[in-house]
């Protein structure tokens, strides 16, 4: 098999993402870790638009952009577990919703990198957000492509694995039992996966990176 090779960052939900899907599907890959405080040639060199992991490389060629990566690791190797469903109409659900979340990037972040009446508005935005997730996204299913986990849960990664840890560093409560039942059981059955369970960054060091990212974002003047 042509060499797989991934360049990543320990604490990117982004970069997860494509080595869920590598692990689900049993690829082996070679891990490269990137120091987004001083980028390497390397990096610059196979994402000089953006500048940003994941970049995924096979074969001698490389591209960005997590989705992008996702869909061309499931077309690349098709054995089970497609991550994408068969049937047009669900493939097509799922794409809707693996854009939906990145659409909303910057909205999950924002109660965390503000504080006062801006942070209780961006509190309130991700809420509604999730809401929305809640009563459209999943329905009675177990995962958001039905019983098994597929390329809509791994997108959702972010809210499964950190919005905890982005709660704990910015001092609010998101995720909350009672008015979210359907996504914090959604949350319970993606983390009881195996590949999930033993692919994830150690809690402890993201909490501590993020206060201190966090920290460092709050510090610089506002125009």
């Amino acid at each position: 098999m042509e060499e797989v090779k991934v360049v990543g960052f320990w604490g990117s939900p982004y970069v997860y993402r494509v080595i869920w899907a590598l692990k689900l599907k049993g690829i082996e890959f070679e891990y490269i870790e990137e120091d987004l405080s001083n980028k390497s040639k390397l990096l610059l060199q196979l994402n000089p638009l953006h500048k940003k992991v994941p970049v995924f490389i096979h074969g001698g060629k490389s591209f960005a952009e997590s989705l992008v990566i996702l869909e061309y690791i499931d077309e690349m190797w098709p054995q089970n577990p497609l991550l994408l469903p068969d049937d047009p109409n669900e493939r097509a659900i799922a794409r809707f919703w693996m854009k939906y979340v990145d659409d909303q990037r910057e909205q999950f972040l924002r109660f965390w990198k503000t504080t006062g009446e801006e942070q209780e508005k961006a509190t309130r935005d991700v809420r509604n957000v999730l809401r929305i997730l809640e009563e459209n996204g999943l329905g009675d299913k177990k995962f958001f492509g039905g019983n098994d986990i597929g390329m809509a849960d791994l997108a959702f990664g972010l809210i499964a694995l950190w919005i905890e840890v982005l709660e704990e560093a910015a001092g609010v409560k998101i995720l909350e039992h009672n008015s979210l039942p359907r996504l914090m059981a959604w949350i319970e059955n993606f983390n009881n996966v195996d590949v999930i369970k033993e692919n994830h960054p150690d809690r402890p060091q993201l909490l501590e990176y993020l206060k201190g990212l966090r920290e460092k974002y709050l510090s610089q003047p506002t125009s």
